[in-house]
C-alpha cells in the first residue's frame, strides 16, 4: 500500500516511541540514504527477512517511513521504502501529556505524480 506520509494520521506516541527503541528499526531508517527493497534492506542491515518484513509495516504504520510500488516494463513490480521524516519532537502539550510530532519531509514533484499513476491503475 502507498502512504502518503503528509495525510497520514499522526501516529500513537507510545507506538513511535516503541519503533524508535527497537534496534533493528533504528538499523533500517539509519540504512535508507535512498529508497530500498526490503531484501535490501534485510541484506544491508544483516536481520532475518521475516524480521525486516515486520520492522517494516512498524515502521510504516507510524508513518516514518513510506512505502512505493514500482511497476517494471516487465509487469513485475517491487515495494521501496523510504524515509518519510526529518525530525521526531517529544514534546509536553499544554494539558501536560506528552505528544509525538513528525515532521515530514515534503515529497517531491516525481513521487506524486507516481502515486497518482499508482491510484489511475487501481482505478482500472
Amino acid at each position: 500500500m502507498n502512504r502518503d506520509p503528509l495525510t497520514v494520521d499522526a501516529p500513537r506516541l507510545q507506538a513511535v516511541l516503541d519503533a524508535l527503541d527497537d534496534p533493528d528499526c533504528r538499523a533500517i531508517v539509519e540504512q535508507l540514504r535512498e529508497p530500498m527493497t526490503a531484501s535490501e534492506l534485510a541484506d544491508a542491515c544483516d536481520i532475518p527477512r521475516s524480521t525486516t518484513y515486520r520492522k517494516l509495516d512498524l515502521l510504516t504504520d507510524v508513518a516514518l517511513l513510506d512505502e512505493r510500488v514500482s511497476i517494471n516494463p516487465k509487469g513485475h513490480h517491487s515495494t521501496r521504502y523510504g524515509v518519510a521524516f526529518d525530525e521526531v519532537r517529544i514534546t509536553l502539550t499544554d494539558d501536560r501529556t506528552l505528544d509525538a510530532e513528525i515532521n515530514r519531509r515534503a515529497w517531491t514533484p516525481d513521487e506524486r505524480l507516481s502515486e497518482l499513476w499508482d491510484e489511475v491503475r487501481r482505478e482500472l
